[in-house]
């Protein structure tokens, strides 16, 4: 199997900003101001019994468990059975938080794991498994239980905090409550990493189409993620192999079509390449519809060329004295790049993959420090961009 290759990347050193002192409000000012902010979170507390979840969940018209901020799914059936232990044990469960995007409309700020845990179990989505204190009841799901915890389960709650619609925010940034309550009600539990950050902050048609080209038959093949066969148009659907992939579970499949564009010109190769990622989310987070089709359309051509000129093993490095082969990432951004930059050419270049891979070969033996992570600096990046170059302009 494929191994993605593991890189660390600098981080960019933050400049202290000194804040200049200024002269203190009185009590009176202080007040006023408070008084006319326009940033004011209205909310309300409620109740819910586990078959109403289910309900509305399956409603699809009152609670939108997959807001476009959410991270993709990511607890185990061992993590959902745990919850499901706990209702069953009357043990105090944290509130969920709902954001009222409309009225009577409602987002998941936090809580889409237990939501899904729910959902699922009382769908008789899985069996229970590595349970702690109810061991005799591994292997049950909700239609197996005996009457009297089905009946447990069903007069039990979990109770929700609801931003309601009436919140206020900055007329300039009306995602600002959201944004700002999600960030902090994501300061604990499990972190979210870098690229689920960038898909909770940066939202709208640049990050959509990232999502979607990462459901390319091609890039899945390459970074062996399950392929998108399913016809299954639920929006809260997720096939079960994918959800235990790495890369999708993370997001990281995501990440590295990201890298594509924020490598493609480069004045903007420049700082730690996670600073590359969020300055490219940043620069077209707004970007029109043209620029993304364009976008979209030249990352598939090329990917499927890449998939045409390696012939099923785009972007491996040579096995490891264990015989494991990886993908590699820097072949990826040099190769891509590479190919973006000679678009025109690419029917010739899949006509010669021969002399490509076999000059490839010769290349990665001479310089395999600047071709592989070990080099990672920004100029190296140019620099392994400019070498993948060479080989496309040497053909014969």
């Amino acid at each position: 199997m494929k191994e993605i290759a593991q890189e660390t990347f600098n981080e960019l050193a933050e400049t202290e900003i000194e804040e200049q002192d200024e002269a203190p409000l009185t009590d009176n000012a202080i007040e006023e101001a408070y008084s006319d902010a326009s940033f004011r979170v209205i909310y309300q507390s409620n109740n819910y019994f586990l078959p109403q979840i289910r309900d509305l969940i399956n409603k699809h018209e009152v609670i939108n468990l997959r807001p476009e901020y959410q991270r993709r799914l990511r607890w185990s059936v061992k993590q959902k059975s745990l919850l499901i232990e706990s209702f069953l044990l009357n043990i105090p469960i944290p509130p969920i938080f709902l954001y009222e995007s409309d009225l009577a409309r409602y987002e998941v700020m936090d809580g889409q794991q237990r939501l899904n845990a729910v959902h699922d179990y009382l769908e008789n989505g899985f069996a229970l498994t590595g349970l702690e204190k109810l061991t005799y009841l591994r292997g049950r799901r909700y239609n197996k239980l005996p009457p009297k915890l089905q009946r447990g389960l069903d007069r039990a709650s979990l109770s929700a905090i609801v931003l309601l619609h009436e919140t206020r925010s900055d007329q300039s940034d009306p995602h600002l409550v959201r944004r700002l309550v999600f960030e902090r009600l994501n300061t604990g539990g499990r972190p979210l990493n870098p690229q689920e950050i960038r898909n909770s902050i940066f939202r709208g048609p640049f990050n959509d189409m990232i999502v979607e080209s990462t459901r390319n038959d091609a890039f899945c093949r390459i970074f062996n993620i399950p392929s998108y066969t399913e016809t299954d148009l639920n929006e809260y659907y997720e096939n079960p192999d994918r959800q235990k992939n790495r890369l999708y579970r993370t997001m990281a499949d995501c990440q590295i079509v990201l890298r594509f564009f924020a490598l493609l010109d480069d004045e903007h190769i420049r700082g730690s390449m996670r600073s590359m990622l969020d300055r490219c989310m940043q620069r077209y987070q707004t970007a029109d519809a043209t620029t993304l089709e364009a976008f979209r359309q030249a990352f598939i051509k090329l990917i499927n060329a890449c998939d045409k000129i390696y012939e099923g093993k785009a972007f491996l490095l040579p096995p490891s004295e264990q015989g494991t082969k990886r993908v590699s990432m820097a072949l990826y951004d040099a190769n891509m790049v590479a190919l973006y930059r000679r678009a025109d050419r690419l029917e010739q270049f899949v006509a010669k993959r021969g002399q490509i891979r076999s000059r490839l070969t010769t290349l990665l033996s001479k310089k395999f420090e600047l071709l592989t992570a070990k080099a990672n600096t920004a100029q190296s990046i140019k620099d392994r961009i400019a070498e993948v170059g060479h080989v496309l302009d040497g053909l014969s």
